[in-house]
């Protein structure tokens, strides 16, 4: 069977399928296993089987929910899952919810209709009541990059965000700066929070501390990165470093950086975050924490087809380590 995918469009959707035997028809599941709720926390229900009951055979498709798409940051998840799914007889349908963290009432009915093997939401908010809606429909689910915090027993795969904080901003005290920023994603956000919790804690155990200005918050694109990098450094006790919390708000510090007149790393050092190929059109290139976004996006799958089939994985939160990736982008401070 090929795994190439082929695109169609179901509303604001666009759906990858894989042929089979040269028909267009998406493949199909024979047997549909029965879910009702488990394990409970804080009167949450996690999903886990109790039986097997056999249903009417429906599509073999892997549902992967996303705030916006279009980014490198989101087709690193897409081919994480699509890794997975290629050795699986199973499609994957992706949800753009056109920059909603939440999904609108209209989408949550229609994805209970499609009734996919299950779900992946990607920094995407599900409520408690649509959690046990999913469950009550023998829906699995599994969150990757938590956009909300989730109670105890919910399913979900992130990565190491404080671990990496601290060790970008760690990377930065050890080259001797100690003017030091951050730009990070929202507030709201759990990773962001993170991110900004691991800056912090690498400053205090080297006894500095950031000022209140130095601590910024956007939504880890370029645009804020570039933003907020023009308002930290067009000022004469400008930062020495700056941490983005991504590496599209890496490369808006760069461009910020470029237009005042300022090198880097000679006149500023910057670090960002994800470690995405973007990287390789950085000038120079960048310094950044790896985030095994593929290997996030694989985990929840697999989680996500053992539920499907009955089993229940060891452990429902699954936290990927980070790594710092040092090139060109950081440098000791000036004299």
């Amino acid at each position: 069977m090929s795994t190439s995918p082929h695109w169609w469009s179901v509303g604001s959707q666009r759906v990858p399928h894989q042929r089979r035997g040269g028909s267009d028809e998406p493949v199909m599941a024979g047997v549909v296993p029965s879910w009702t709720p488990g394990g409970a926390a804080a009167g949450e229900r996690h999903p886990a089987r109790t039986g097997r009951v056999r249903r009417p055979a429906r599509p073999a498709l892997l549902e992967l929910v996303f705030d916006h798409i279009h980014s490198e940051w989101a087709m690193e998840i897409i081919r994480g899952v699509e890794r997975v799914l290629a050795a699986e007889q199973a499609a994957l349908v992706l949800s753009e919810l056109d920059g909603d963290h939440k999904p609108r009432q209209d989408w949550f009915d229609d994805l209970l209709d499609r009734r996919p093997l299950g779900v992946i939401p990607v920094v995407v908010e599900l409520d408690e009541r649509q959690r046990r809606r999913l469950t009550a429909a023998d829906i699995p689910f599994v969150f990757v990059d938590t956009a909300q915090e989730l109670p105890p027993g919910v399913p979900a795969v992130g990565s190491a965000n404080r671990s990496g904080g601290l060790s970008a901003t760690r990377h930065l005290v050890e080259l001797g700066h100690r003017r030091i920023a951050v730009i990070s994603g929202p507030t709201r956000l759990p990773c962001s929070r993170a991110r900004v919790e691991g800056f912090r804690s690498a400053l205090a155990a080297a006894g500095l501390s950031a000022p209140p200005d130095h601590v910024r918050h956007g939504d880890f694109r370029a645009a804020s990165g570039y933003r907020h990098g023009l308002e930290l450094l067009d000022r004469p006790d400008r930062p020495t470093a700056i941490f983005a919390g991504s590496d599209y708000q890496a490369l808006g510090v760069l461009r910020a950086a470029h237009e005042l007149g300022l090198s880097v790393p000679r006149d500023l050092s910057v670090v960002g975050y994800d470690d995405l190929s973007i990287h390789e059109w950085s000038g120079p290139p960048l310094t950044t924490v790896r985030q095994p976004l593929r290997d996030m996006a694989a985990a929840a799958a697999e989680m996500v087809l053992a539920f499907a089939r009955g089993r229940r994985p060891p452990h429902p939160r699954v936290e990927l380590a980070t790594e710092l990736v040092v090139r060109q982008s950081t440098a000791p401070p000036r004299s």
